[in-house]
């Protein structure tokens, strides 16, 4: 994968990953499905200028969602839960 916003898709600012980055100095993003460890590794490490230490993926599954009386499906994505080098931080998690 040769463009770097097209690996991370965005950060992902929920409760379970603000408390996550809390206790454990661990951040949350939603990349690309075919994205690699080694692409999300250098992509967070060129757009943030950071030293990643681990990375971990997980393929989300689809679910069902009912809003009214329409149904449908979400779409399946990829989430990486990121560990930065002791010192290092990104500014999106901080506020």
């Amino acid at each position: 994968m040769a463009i770097l916003h097209n690996v991370v898709v965005k950060p992902l600012v929920t409760e379970k990953s603000s408390a996550a980055y809390q206790s454990r100095k661990e951040y949350a993003f939603q990349v690309a499905p075919v994205a690699t460890k080694r692409d999300i590794r250098e992509a967070l490490q060129k757009l943030f200028g950071v030293t990643v230490t681990s990375v971990r993926t997980m393929q989300m599954r689809r679910r069902e969602v009912v809003r009214g009386r329409t149904r449908g499906k979400t779409e399946a994505w990829k989430k990486a839960i990121v560990t930065l080098k002791d010192g290092d931080s990104i500014a999106v998690f901080e506020g």
